[in-house]
């Protein structure tokens, strides 16, 4: 938020502009001294600017709200949690079956009506000895985890670019605005410049009417620069979830830094290795490669360890009335040999092959497109440099441009259209000077996200050039 002071007219009330008020309906009457209201303005005025939000703040703020974030954070605990499930398959499993029976047995040629029961409690526990397909199941969980934390990782630096480029999209919408309204100021001074003129006879109402069509322009780009303003406003606080988002704005004189490091192969090189999307992509390689491996796996034999314990307690039988029990203990080996299934298996194989050169295929794909979009953002932050210094250059041209021809036409030796042009010049030269600083500060950072090393230190660095 930009606070501007300036020194008011001489108001007869400085929050009324009208009469003193009146103590009461008696002729006596006060005007307190203006100076007992410095204190009250001064503290709305820093209320104002406190409540300006710095880059780190809104990020903070966009963490905790931003729906694509939130839901890249819920897939990776998901994903993790499935991880861990794959883990169960080389565990120990074990499990207990208790059964409880009556029976009423009458036999009228023997005499007999009896009744007794049996209960019964039986154990059951295994672990997996030979299971090739389950620990590639486990491996892939473990392909899974580290996707899951690449995922997150590119969504936080998606989250890092897109509120800086809310951010200062903002601040470039009001910069806009202010450019604007400076730009009204100025050609309403040269309208009532051109009329006074005209009324004297030291000019023509050419020159009036060249000032009052260009003043009417600049009021159509007010009300566009000021809806731009609220769109933008409005994209932010939906990002970040607060109702009155205020960006602070950059410090002058702004220093942009340099290319650390100035070589484009040196990105594309970083970009290979640690971009974020790449990596998933690298890790789907893999899964599909022990995707292969579990298909194989189906020729092969698996063996298990197995146990089962049982106690069994009947309390008389059809015959008798003498309890009896047992308990049983059994341990062993279970081997599983697969001779044929249909050829399921070596079509299952034939089909993870060729997944597993689509996933190749998609990964090298991938490779020359960030390679491709890596080199398109460095010389993007190099261009938008060389822009910085070019628009800084002509904003001080425009200005002495202008300086001139306000000379000139004060001499008569420039025409009110000559000043009209010189004005226009000089604010849409700031105006895009202003907005080029802002694209190298997101391009860099968009550079960084190309190249997969962007984080939270990165957007620490750009807010540093905020007002404190």
């Amino acid at each position: 938020m930009r606070l501007a002071w300036k020194i008011l007219p001489k108001p007869r009330n400085l929050f009324f502009n009208r009469p003193a008020l009146r103590e009461n309906s008696m002729t006596r009457s006060f005007s307190p001294p203006r100076l007992r209201y410095l204190p009250l303005v001064l503290a709305l005025g820093w209320g104002a600017a406190a409540q300006a939000q710095s880059l780190l703040d809104l990020y903070q703020s966009a963490r905790g709200y931003d729906a694509t974030y939130q839901s890249a954070k819920a897939q990776f605990d998901a994903t993790l949690a499935k991880a861990d499930q794959a883990k169960a398959l080389l565990l120990p499993k074990a499990s207990m079956d208790l059964s409880s029976s009556r029976t009423n047995y009458e036999s009228a040629a023997a005499a007999i009506d009896r009744v007794y029961g049996t209960q019964s409690a039986t154990l059951s526990a295994s672990q997996p000895l030979f299971r090739p397909a389950d620990w590639a199941t486990y491996a892939q969980g473990i392909k899974g985890g580290e996707a899951a934390r690449s995922a997150l990782k590119a969504a936080e630096q998606d989250l890092i670019v897109r509120l800086s480029q809310a951010y200062f999209d903002v601040l470039a919408s009001s910069d806009s605005l202010q450019f604007v309204k400076a730009q009204k100021t100025a050609v309403q001074e040269q309208l009532a410049s051109a009329k006074r003129n005209f009324e004297v006879g030291t000019a023509t109402i050419t020159d009036t009417r060249e000032a009052q069509a260009r003043y009417d322009l600049v009021l159509a780009q007010e009300i566009a620069a000021d809806n731009d303003l609220r769109v933008k406003n409005l994209a932010l606080t939906q990002l970040v979830g607060l109702a009155e988002a205020k960006p602070k704005s950059v410090t002058a004189p702004v220093i942009l830094n340099v290319i650390s490091p100035d070589d484009v192969n040196a990105w594309v090189s970083q970009s290979q290795l640690e971009n974020q999307g790449l990596l998933q992509l690298q890790v789907a390689l893999d899964v599909a490669q022990l995707e292969t491996k579990k298909a194989q796996a189906g020729h092969l034999p698996t063996l298990d360890l197995v146990g089962k314990y049982i106690a069994t307690d009947n309390n008389g039988t059809a015959t008798s009335t003498a309890n009896s029990g047992s308990n049983i203990t059994t341990l062993g080996l279970a081997l599983n040999l697969p001779i044929f299934a249909g050829f399921s298996t070596q079509n299952r194989i034939r089909e993870t092959v060729a997944l597993e050169a689509k996933a190749r295929t998609d990964l090298e794909g991938s490779q020359r497109t960030i390679a491709q979009a890596t080199r398109a953002a460095f010389y993007g932050v190099q261009s938008g440099l060389g822009q910085v210094k070019a628009l800084e250059a002509a904003e001080v041209s425009s200005q002495s441009a202008l300086d001139a021809n306000k000379l000139g036409y004060q001499v008569g030796v420039r025409i009110n259209i000559d000043v009209l042009n010189s004005q226009s010049q000089l604010f849409d030269t700031k105006a895009k000077l202003a907005k080029a600083r802002y694209d190298v500060l997101v391009g860099g950072l968009k550079l960084r996200q190309a190249a997969g090393s962007l984080k939270v230190e990165d957007l620490e660095q750009v807010n540093a050039l905020l007002a404190k």
